[in-house]
């Protein structure tokens, strides 16, 4: 369970800070993430530690960040003391420049190579009032360099600089080791998870998500209230069902908008055997929710399809569906908006396209594996060869000719992380469950989207999701960011976070 969380947070100061430009927003309607993690840096020092410390140490830290890819905002030497943080002055010049560069900053670094002055790391975060998380660092000490000439002290510097961090009501994050040597792969492993949780924050403090449709009448597992994903800075955008396909069919086939989807399907998978009305209504549906996204600043979408879409459409999402998951503008079936919140959170954290499946059967007698699937809309960068088909199930019950369009195949063997949110409206707060496992190549003879998982300890996730009420949907990753995504959710978003294998 993650705590720790600063509240004197508003919705209003949230937005003002992270609401992209109109480049990064263009980049977003296009499927693409926003530029690279850029972290406020704060170096720390303390005036009777030796200065050249926070002098080589600025260097040091400014050399890794440039190679790990991450861009620093930080005082030059002329400005502060030795570019470090010291007076209250310095202090001031820093959150100046931080506030300047607001809109761009998704999380502070805080290096000491000395002791540090801890009040003045403080005031800065404080008159900066960034609002966004916080990493400490600490340099390690050389034991055949310590005396008065270059010893560091920063292992008890860090202790003092929390304890400040505390006292003024900031929530942040801690490196692996106490101290640690910047240029270490140690450290290099704590910035890119640091990275990956700055990036969910943001990512999750102003998400702007879609609903089409209603949900469908039997799924009462996917209810969930909008009002608690507000309160953390998520937005529910609603579109009908009727709205979608009237505008619909108002378009043409040689609408411009229809002809260039129709491309994109058709470069996104072999269309053998599809009727040709049917990839024209797909064509018709991808463009109307393009539109409707780029309109209203939406960054996912969750569909109803089940058996509406089918029955009164004559089509399966689930090939438009794909499409946008796998250009990371995440779709999640059934309505399933606190599916499609764990979708987006594992994207922002690790840049790859999230799918949303089904906890849906037992693999033999192993205990730690079990098979995953949905019908499918699985995006085709998680899979083996893909095809598109008939939807299975509901073929037999709407007709053939209306359930063209599921993208089917087996997701390849790889790790993978898995998060379920769910708000819980009885005690009105945000839950989730995270971890990690991996896709197997274990043999398995069915249809639709599917994969094999193995996962240590399988039945006691079982057992946790089913004594807390958790829905059978759940969104998977091929990558490792189990720790980030607790840590973001947890600390910073301020939900009830467990995260299995720990």
């Amino acid at each position: 369970m993650a705590t720790n969380v600063t509240s004197h947070k508003t919705r209003s100061d949230v937005c003002e800070t992270t609401i992209p430009s109109p480049e990064q927003k263009g980049r977003l309607v296009m499927g693409h993430q926003p530029r690279n993690t850029t972290l406020g840096v704060i170096v720390g020092n303390r005036g009777f530690f030796p200065s050249h410390l926070a002098a080589s140490g600025r260097e040091t830290i400014v050399r890794v960040l440039r190679e790990e890819g991450i861009e620093a905002v930080i005082v030059e030497p002329e400005e502060a003391s030795a570019g470090s943080i010291v007076t209250l002055q310095d202090a001031k010049r820093c959150a100046e420049l931080f506030r300047s560069r607001r809109e761009d900053i998704d999380g502070v670094l805080i290096t000491l190579p000395n002791f540090g002055e801890e009040r003045g790391i403080a005031d800065t975060l404080k008159y900066a009032d960034l609002r966004v998380p916080i990493l400490v660092h600490a340099f390690h000490d050389d034991v055949s360099r310590m005396t008065i000439a270059d010893r560091r002290d920063s292992f008890c510097g860090k202790m003092s600089v929390c304890s400040n961090l505390r006292q003024y009501g900031f929530a942040y994050s801690l490196t692996t080791q106490h101290t640690v040597d910047p240029e270490s792969a140690s450290f290099r492993a704590d910035l890119q998870r640091f990275a990956a949780v700055c990036r969910v924050v943001k990512a999750l403090r102003c998400a702007r998500l879609g609903a089409i449709g209603a949900r469908p009448a039997a799924f009462n597992t996917v209810r969930y209230s909008e009002i608690l994903l507000e309160r953390s800075g998520i937005s529910v955008e609603t579109l009908d069902l009727s709205e979608l396909f009237g505008r619909a069919n108002r378009l043409t086939d040689q609408s411009a908008a229809v002809r260039t989807k129709r491309e994109q399907i058709d470069a996104y998978v072999n269309t053998k055997g599809m009727p040709g009305e049917s990839l024209q209504r797909m064509a018709r549906l991808g463009a109307v929710i393009d539109g409707w996204m780029s309109d209203n600043d939406l960054v996912a979408t969750a569909i109803q399809c089940w058996t509406s879409m089918e029955e009164y459409f004559g089509v399966a999402p689930c090939a438009i569906m794909s499409m946008m998951s796998n250009s990371l503008l995440p779709s999640a079936c059934e309505t399933d908006v606190p599916g499609l919140v764990g979708m987006y959170a594992l994207q922002a954290a690790s840049g790859r396209p999230s799918a949303l499946l089904d906890w849906n059967n037992n693999y033999g007698d192993d205990p730690d594996k079990g098979v995953v699937f949905h019908c499918s809309n699985l995006p085709k960068d998680i899979m083996e060869a893909i095809h598109m088909d008939f939807h299975e199930i509901l073929a037999g019950a709407v007709g053939k000719d209306k359930a063209a369009g599921t993208i089917n195949g087996r997701i390849r063997a790889n790790p993978f992380t898995y998060l379920r949110v769910s708000t819980d409206d009885l005690n009105g707060t945000i839950r989730a469950y995270t971890g990690e496992g991996q896709f197997t190549n274990d043999p398995l003879l069915t249809f639709g989207g599917y994969g094999v998982v193995r996962i240590e300890r399988f039945q006691q996730l079982l057992r946790y999701i089913c004594e807390n009420g958790f829905e059978h949907h759940v969104a998977a990753n091929v990558s490792r960011v189990a720790p980030a995504v607790e840590e973001a959710l947890g600390k910073y978003m301020g939900w009830s976070v467990y995260r299995h294998g720990e």
